[in-house]
């Protein structure tokens, strides 16, 4: 498997960015300011994730997924690791993110990858987002914010 940057004229593999974040919308907004970055394997696209900067020295990792066919194999692992140690080369000192309070798996994850909660954005999925979402049978209602030092 190879984690690469997307290519300028390489199209970003939608339907997989929406499997993290359901509004086409929001997702085309994040790219044009964001890095995208692509895991594959016998040209095929297994994961992708996009960290955007949002602040000076301060990167957030605003989608990653991973086809739904190799999830569980330790691939979105890699990716976070992979976007950790790519936002510490170019030079930032802070990477966040943020999940819902519904996504158990990526709260786990996210953990034990080093990020720590600092905060809670109430009701963040309510006023953004025109249907409702629901994981793990929870309504996702709001985003869990995590930060790491690099």
């Amino acid at each position: 498997m190879e984690i690469r940057k997307l290519d300028t004229y390489e199209s970003p593999p939608m339907e997989l960015l929406l499997l993290a974040d359901p509004s086409e919308q929001i997702v085309k907004e994040y790219l044009k300011r964001g890095q995208c970055y692509i895991a594959e394997m016998n040209n095929t696209i297994l994961a992708v994730y996009v960290i955007l900067p949002t602040r000076p020295k301060t990167v957030e990792l605003v989608n990653i997924a991973v086809n739904e066919t190799h999830q569980g194999k330790g691939i979105g692992k890699k990716m976070v690791q992979h976007a950790i140690k790519n936002a510490k080369f170019q030079g930032y000192k802070t990477i966040e993110i943020g999940t819902g309070n519904s996504g158990m798996g990526q709260l786990a994850l996210y953990q034990k990858c080093g990020f720590r909660i600092v905060g809670i954005d109430r009701d963040f999925f309510v006023k953004h987002y025109s249907d409702e979402i629901y994981e793990n049978g929870i309504q996702c209602r709001d985003m869990i914010r995590l930060s790491q030092d690099l």
